[in-house]
């Protein structure tokens, strides 16, 4: 889908306006995904990218944007990265705020999760292989969704500059919009730091070493939640890396942090 098909979302930030350029550029070249709609809302979809020779194992990976922006598309510039290792590869788009607020888009995210589940076998996965990601508020869903709703389908999560907790300790600034009023109180529900259950699924988190300073210690915060609840957890830096170039980092066969994630895949 081509983005100028997408209804108008907020205007971007001087940041995401060169996050986007870029991410564009590299994913210029990526063919033959599979266009899915979950949803009526265009933005309910996601692209399947299949492996020449797939071994079993997907990832499912959520875009970021802050909540108010972004598009599947944006993350296509990862799957070749994966797909030549012979994984299956997913961009799961969502609604996104200020028009649709917590929890439309975390359903969203679930959904397409839900239909990959439902469907890998078609692409040459195993429905006991399906791992989720994401970068930043995709970072968020994914491992929302990790620990909640789909905490007994998912194999691990995999987020890349995540957003954790929304509550006191977050280090926010200000309240994201896709929380909605301040009446709703949707802080601890919309927090994988405060829905860690017993024996939570494996995590593998990431940052980059210059990202935003309130996520390295959310990060930092969230390893040690997950252990404390005994989940095979590990966090790693992505050195001179800043909150968009860490999301670089995710198509980039020879970088620092998908030879990682692959190798931490198939070993778990």
């Amino acid at each position: 889908m081509e983005i100028e098909d997408y209804p108008p979302q907020e205007p971007l930030s001087e940041a995401a306006i060169a996050y986007q350029r870029e991410v564009m550029a590299r994913g210029s070249t990526v063919n033959g995904g599979d266009e899915i709609q979950t949803g009526p809302d265009p933005y309910q979809s996601l692209v399947m990218f299949r492996s020449g020779r797939p071994n079993g194992t997907t990832l499912a990976f959520i875009h970021g944007g802050g909540w108010t922006n972004g598009y599947k598309e944006w993350m296509t510039f990862m799957a070749p990265a994966f797909t030549g290792a012979g994984i299956t590869f997913a961009s799961i788009g969502y609604r996104l705020a200020p028009k649709h607020t917590f929890p439309s888009g975390f359903e969203d995210a679930c959904a397409g999760v839900r239909w990959i589940l439902d469907n890998i076998a078609n692409y040459g996965g195993k429905p006991d292989r399906v791992f989720v990601g994401g970068h930043s508020a995709g970072g968020h869903y994914a491992s929302l969704l990790a620990l909640t709703e789909l905490s007994d389908q998912v194999q691990g999560c995999l987020p890349i500059s995540g957003v954790y907790d929304f509550g006191a300790h977050s280090g926010l600034t200000t309240r994201p919009r896709f929380l909605g009023s301040a009446e709703d109180k949707n802080e601890q529900a919309a927090s994988p730091i405060s829905n860690i259950g017993e024996r939570p699924c494996p995590f593998l988190l990431a940052h980059g070493s210059n990202d935003f300073p309130h996520l390295i210690e959310q990060a930092r915060r969230m390893k040690e939640a997950l252990a404390i609840k005994g989940s095979d957890v590990s966090r790693i830096t992505l050195a001179d890396r800043n909150h968009f170039t860490a999301s670089y980092a995710g198509g980039e066969a020879e970088g620092p942090w998908v030879p990682h994630a692959i190798s931490w895949m198939l070993t778990h």
